[in-house]
């Protein structure tokens, strides 16, 4: 497998620490708000890394944090008169909600910052041990001049960095380019107990923490958003390197950027999209759908259009899907014939095809190609003549691709006793000539999200997605 890594600007042979095992780390949301389209991209690409790489055989551990004290979880909960506790709680709950609906699995572990401030004041403390720390004031700063390959990821040198970044003026620094590992308190915010005073911890500190606390001090895979190159994860690169004196992660993944109808998404121009707020009109699984559809490094637009496309694209899976589970209940009971077995080995050069779009750089875009090109022989070979063996194993084969990407993995759903009886009725109607019920008893399960298709085999349903 080829990724692209940030740290050398080309696609590397994807070679693990530990042949079996692959670590990741993934920089988590920070828990003040739901979280908007443009942070589910990370989230569905990188679950979906995750996924392939357990397809492929590897053990994967993964992580990914949230940072639960922040300015803007102690802004929030000052506007709403509760604790920041109070807020970073409600919103990990509301993250787990949505990040389900849309097919994201929970990390392996998902560290907080404030159940690691031990940890992270010994580490600031070894920092200022091996001289690339200082403290002012109760204030503590990583010393960028001490650390001689500060730039490496973003490939500029300090002085480029300086010139082009909004540094905030702060006379006790010894270089604008310092960044705080500590912040001391200021009145009314929530602090913990340090060898420096009263504070609480920066933001680039904790993730280099929480990653070598739970995966070692050096990881296979660190992943993000392409905003956070830098500073974040340049100052996670210098901050980790310096108190290890190791490589902090071998490969460096970044996603591209989302836009709104071709403009950069921002509340001043209300085209600012909380997954919440998409999920009001499209499914959970559209939304993963259409994220994957674009290669994970290149921009993707949002748009209402782009996201009926992604429906429609996400309705043609579950029909083909439906229809096979349909086929399995009526087709003949019989092993399969040599004629089958040559059309299944056809079937099985998709599986090829789709294995050689995610072993390059993980192009699910190719990928989701190739499970359309499946469905098309699928649906072209697969009916009501075929044996029940070649009907199960072609469901089978697209069942394995489909649930790599984590779409149209939603189980076969029964139909409850209810529906069954308006089926019946419906059917019984049909007999008698009774059209307009027939009609009605349709509008009824179509309204309910049932949609019914007749054909000469007998009445076949999908769930409307």
């Amino acid at each position: 497998m080829k990724l692209y890594n940030t740290l050398t600007r080309k696609k590397e042979e994807f070679i693990p620490i530990d042949k079996n095992n692959v670590k990741i780390y993934a920089c988590g949301p920070t828990v003040y708000n739901y979280f908007h389209i443009g942070n589910a991209r990370p989230f569905v690409v990188f679950d979906t890394l995750r996924r392939y790489l357990e397809y492929r055989g590897y053990n994967v551990k993964f992580v990914q944090n949230f940072t639960d004290v922040d300015d803007k979880i102690i802004n929030r909960a000052n506007e709403e008169g509760i604790t920041p506790k109070e807020v970073s709680e409600k919103y990990i709950e509301e993250y787990f909600k949505d990040a389900k609906t849309i097919g994201v699995r929970k990390a392996d572990v998902h560290p907080k910052v404030t159940e690691n401030i031990d940890d992270i004041i010994s580490f600031v403390q070894k920092l200022i041990d091996r001289g690339y720390a200082y403290e002012v004031n109760g204030d503590v700063y990583f010393d960028t001049s001490k650390f001689k390959d500060y730039g490496k990821l973003s490939k500029q040198s300090i002085e480029d960095l300086e010139a082009g970044a909004r540094i905030e003026v702060n006379d006790v620094k010894k270089s604008p380019m310092d960044f705080a590992l500590w912040k001391s308190q200021k009145p009314g915010e929530i602090a913990w107990s340090s060898p420096w005073g009263k504070g609480r911890p920066g933001w680039h500190i904790e993730c280099s923490v929480m990653a070598t606390k739970y995966l070692g001090e050096t990881i296979d895979i660190h992943a993000g958003g392409q905003d956070l190159i830098f500073p974040h994860h340049e100052n996670e690169i210098a901050q980790s390197e310096a108190c290890t004196g190791k490589p902090f992660a071998k490969y460096w993944m970044h996603n591209g950027y989302i836009t709104i109808n071709n403009e950069k998404m921002s509340k001043s121009k209300g085209n600012f999209f909380t997954v919440r707020d998409v999920l009001k009109e499209f499914d959970g699984e559209v939304v993963r759908f259409f994220l994957l559809s674009a290669q994970y490094r290149n921009p993707i637009n949002f748009s209402r259009e782009l996201m009926e496309q992604a429906k429609n694209g996400l309705e043609r899976l579950y029909n083909a899907k439906n229809n096979l589970f349909h086929l399995l209940q009526n087709v003949e009971e019989r092993d399969i014939d040599e004629e089958e077995k040559a059309l299944f080995k056809v079937f099985e050069k998709y599986r090829e095809k789709f294995i050689e779009a995610m072993e390059d750089d993980l192009n699910t875009a190719d990928a989701i190609a190739a499970v359309f090109e499946l469905v098309k022989e699928i649906n072209s070979h697969v009916n009501e003549k075929a044996s029940k063996e070649f009907v199960q194993k072609s469901l089978e084969l697209f069942m394995e691709l489909a649930s790599v990407l984590g779409i149209a993995t939603k189980e076969q759903e029964n139909l409850d006793e209810e529906i069954e009886k308006l089926i019946e009725e419906r059917q019984q109607a049909r007999k008698n000539r009774n059209f307009a019920l027939a009609d009605k008893i349709r509008d009824d399960l179509k309204a309910r999200g049932i949609i019914l298709e007749d054909t000469p085999q007998g009445t076949k349903w999908h769930i409307q997605k």
